[in-house]
């Protein structure tokens, strides 16, 4: 098992008030699957999609990556395993605009230590895998909204992590770009990546294995499609 989540809770304190971001959630995701988590604003979903990334903790509540319990874990550690594991993507795609696509797909090489020679070699297979091996050298401006989707989930991918974890990667892109862009996240579920995204759009979601619904901080639908 992957992931897995037993009675994870995570409040806040707002004006002397607790408030729960979380209440209650109980949430297992094996190896490969491809799941969605959807809900309205304020849900939840953002809060669950941190703490799946070891961005956040729980207050109370296990969470087990892998077999190993990293809800105790120190940040110096926390911080170890999301580099290892852990990739993400965004809407906004966040590439610097100076560098082509194969230097920013090199960025997270650049924090993990890499030599210049394999960072290259990484990352160029990395921009291969999401179809971009003739848009190496081409910066962001001069690229499509969904190239520039694609560069974001090269670098996702470039420290080969288990899980890819993505927050409305199709959102700021037209139908048929956010179906090229589901396309690239069915064929990595596919190789063996665990893949979660977040996202509003129903058309998305049913492209997908399992439909997690998230309101009011607990988990209200689990739907295998």
């Amino acid at each position: 098992m992957t992931i897995a989540l037993v009675d994870v809770r995570k409040t806040y304190n707002i004006s002397g008030s607790e408030v729960f971001a979380l209440d209650g959630v109980n949430l297992t995701i094996p190896t490969g699957e491809f799941t969605a988590i959807m809900g309205p604003a304020g849900s939840g979903k953002s809060t669950l999609m941190k703490i799946l990334g070891c961005l956040d903790r729980p207050t109370v509540g296990s969470y087990t990556l892998d077999g190993q319990e990293v809800t105790h874990l120190t940040d110096a550690a926390l911080a170890a395993t999301r580099k290892k594991k852990i990739g993400f993507v965004d809407q906004n795609f966040s590439l610097l605009p100076r560098m082509s696509a194969l230097q920013n797909t090199t960025i997270p090489l650049i924090y993990a230590g890499i030599g210049k020679e394999e960072r290259y070699e990484r990352a160029e297979q990395a921009l291969l895998t999401v179809g971009l091996d003739k848009c190496l050298r081409q910066r962001p401006n001069e690229m499509s909204d969904c190239q520039r989707q694609r560069v974001a989930i090269a670098q996702a991918l470039v420290n080969n992590p288990d899980i890819i974890l993505a927050d409305e990667p199709t959102g700021n892109l037209d139908t048929k770009a956010g179906d090229e862009i589901m396309d690239v996240f069915s064929s990595l579920s596919q190789q063996g990546h665990t893949v979660v995204i977040v996202t509003h759009a129903p058309d998305i979601a049913r492209r997908m294995c399992r439909v997690v619904h998230v309101r009011n901080g607990r988990i209200v639908r689990d739907d295998k499609i």
